[in-house]
Protein backbone atom coordinates (compact mmCIF):
# COMPACT_ATOMS: atom_id res chain seq x y z
CA UNK A 1 0.00 0.00 0.00
CA UNK A 2 1.19 3.16 -1.08
CA UNK A 3 0.92 6.30 0.91
CA UNK A 4 2.70 9.83 -0.05
CA UNK A 5 3.00 13.45 0.34
CA UNK A 6 3.78 16.26 -1.63
CA UNK A 7 4.75 19.47 0.14
CA UNK A 8 7.06 20.65 -2.77
CA UNK A 9 7.43 20.33 -6.86
CA UNK A 10 9.81 17.32 -6.67
CA UNK A 11 7.51 16.21 -4.26
CA UNK A 12 4.57 16.46 -6.36
CA UNK A 13 6.30 15.13 -9.77
CA UNK A 14 7.05 11.61 -7.66
CA UNK A 15 3.35 11.54 -6.89
CA UNK A 16 2.57 12.07 -10.74
CA UNK A 17 4.69 9.44 -11.85
CA UNK A 18 2.33 7.28 -9.63
CA UNK A 19 -0.74 8.41 -10.80
CA UNK A 20 -0.02 8.79 -14.51
CA UNK A 21 -2.77 6.51 -16.11
CA UNK A 22 -5.23 6.18 -13.13
CA UNK A 23 -8.42 6.35 -14.18
CA UNK A 24 -11.75 7.61 -12.17
CA UNK A 25 -15.11 9.20 -13.60
CA UNK A 26 -16.05 12.64 -12.67
CA UNK A 27 -17.88 11.78 -10.33
CA UNK A 28 -15.61 10.93 -8.05
CA UNK A 29 -14.12 14.27 -8.31
CA UNK A 30 -14.94 16.54 -4.93
CA UNK A 31 -14.17 19.85 -3.81
CA UNK A 32 -15.14 20.88 -0.25
CA UNK A 33 -14.70 24.71 -0.56
CA UNK A 34 -15.15 25.06 2.83
CA UNK A 35 -12.27 22.75 4.10
CA UNK A 36 -9.91 24.36 0.82
CA UNK A 37 -9.53 20.39 -0.47
CA UNK A 38 -9.98 18.37 -3.93
CA UNK A 39 -10.31 14.99 -3.91
CA UNK A 40 -10.21 12.44 -6.70
CA UNK A 41 -11.05 8.44 -6.08
CA UNK A 42 -9.37 6.95 -8.61
CA UNK A 43 -8.02 3.43 -9.85
CA UNK A 44 -4.44 3.99 -10.30
CA UNK A 45 -2.07 1.84 -12.27
CA UNK A 46 0.81 0.27 -10.23
CA UNK A 47 3.83 1.57 -12.11
CA UNK A 48 6.02 0.65 -9.30
CA UNK A 49 4.94 -2.78 -9.51
CA UNK A 50 4.97 -3.16 -13.34
CA UNK A 51 7.84 -5.12 -14.82
CA UNK A 52 11.09 -2.46 -16.03
CA UNK A 53 11.11 -4.60 -19.27
CA UNK A 54 10.68 -3.89 -23.08
CA UNK A 55 9.19 -7.15 -24.19
CA UNK A 56 6.12 -8.80 -23.74
CA UNK A 57 4.62 -9.48 -20.38
CA UNK A 58 2.43 -12.50 -19.26
CA UNK A 59 2.50 -11.59 -15.66
CA UNK A 60 -0.55 -9.48 -14.74
CA UNK A 61 0.06 -5.80 -13.78
CA UNK A 62 -2.21 -3.82 -10.79
CA UNK A 63 -4.28 -1.65 -10.21
CA UNK A 64 -5.33 0.18 -6.41
CA UNK A 65 -7.90 2.48 -5.43
CA UNK A 66 -6.54 5.52 -4.30
CA UNK A 67 -7.42 8.55 -3.31
CA UNK A 68 -5.35 11.92 -4.13
CA UNK A 69 -6.07 14.64 -2.11
CA UNK A 70 -5.07 18.32 -2.62
CA UNK A 71 -5.08 20.81 0.84
CA UNK A 72 -5.11 24.68 0.71
CA UNK A 73 -6.92 24.95 -2.52
CA UNK A 74 -8.70 28.41 -3.50
CA UNK A 75 -10.60 27.82 -6.39
CA UNK A 76 -10.33 24.93 -8.91
CA UNK A 77 -11.72 25.62 -12.91
CA UNK A 78 -11.69 22.74 -15.13
CA UNK A 79 -11.84 22.70 -19.36
CA UNK A 80 -12.81 19.15 -21.06
CA UNK A 81 -14.68 18.10 -18.11
CA UNK A 82 -19.16 17.88 -17.98
CA UNK A 83 -19.94 17.77 -14.49
CA UNK A 84 -23.11 16.93 -15.60
CA UNK A 85 -22.27 13.52 -17.04
CA UNK A 86 -20.95 11.85 -13.47
CA UNK A 87 -19.84 8.46 -15.51
CA UNK A 88 -17.37 9.99 -17.55
CA UNK A 89 -14.30 7.98 -17.43
CA UNK A 90 -11.00 10.44 -17.17
CA UNK A 91 -7.24 9.31 -17.53
CA UNK A 92 -4.95 11.54 -15.81
CA UNK A 93 -1.90 12.13 -17.10
CA UNK A 94 0.07 14.10 -15.32
CA UNK A 95 0.47 16.63 -12.35
CA UNK A 96 2.52 20.29 -12.59
CA UNK A 97 3.23 22.99 -10.50
CA UNK A 98 2.50 26.71 -12.33
CA UNK A 99 4.40 28.87 -9.46
CA UNK A 100 2.48 32.47 -8.52
CA UNK A 101 3.90 34.27 -6.39
CA UNK A 102 5.65 31.37 -3.67
CA UNK A 103 4.66 29.73 -2.37
CA UNK A 104 1.23 30.22 -4.13
CA UNK A 105 0.01 28.97 -7.53
CA UNK A 106 -1.96 26.52 -10.00
CA UNK A 107 -1.71 22.61 -9.59
CA UNK A 108 -3.12 21.25 -12.86
CA UNK A 109 -3.93 18.18 -13.66
CA UNK A 110 -4.00 17.14 -17.28
CA UNK A 111 -6.06 14.52 -18.68
CA UNK A 112 -6.50 12.37 -22.06
CA UNK A 113 -8.92 14.18 -24.59
CA UNK A 114 -7.39 17.85 -23.87
CA UNK A 115 -9.38 18.10 -20.40
CA UNK A 116 -7.75 19.71 -17.49
CA UNK A 117 -8.35 20.62 -14.05
CA UNK A 118 -6.76 23.76 -12.32
CA UNK A 119 -6.87 24.19 -8.86
CA UNK A 120 -5.25 27.15 -7.41
CA UNK A 121 -3.39 26.74 -3.77
CA UNK A 122 -1.82 28.84 -0.98
CA UNK A 123 0.57 26.33 -1.34
CA UNK A 124 1.85 22.58 -2.24
CA UNK A 125 -0.08 20.19 0.08
CA UNK A 126 -0.87 16.85 -1.73
CA UNK A 127 -1.45 13.52 -0.22
CA UNK A 128 -1.58 10.02 -2.27
CA UNK A 129 -3.35 6.95 -0.35
CA UNK A 130 -4.41 3.40 -1.39
CA UNK A 131 -7.20 2.88 -0.01
CA UNK A 132 -7.57 -1.28 -0.05
CA UNK A 133 -6.41 -4.47 -2.03
CA UNK A 134 -4.50 -4.63 -5.61
CA UNK A 135 -6.73 -6.20 -8.04
CA UNK A 136 -4.99 -7.67 -11.76
CA UNK A 137 -5.27 -5.96 -15.10
CA UNK A 138 -3.78 -7.75 -18.18
CA UNK A 139 -3.27 -4.18 -19.92
CA UNK A 140 -0.18 -1.97 -19.27
CA UNK A 141 -0.81 1.44 -20.45
CA UNK A 142 1.30 2.92 -23.28
CA UNK A 143 1.78 6.15 -24.49
CA UNK A 144 2.92 6.88 -28.39
CA UNK A 145 5.65 9.75 -28.17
Amino acid sequence: MLKLAALDEEDLKIISAHVQDAVMKTGELTYLKREKQFTLAMRRFAWEKAEKSFFFSRRPHERRLSALTFNRVFTVRSSGIDIKKPDEVLSLLAIRFLPGERPSGTIELDFSGNATIQLDVECIEVRLSDLGAAWETPVRPRHSN
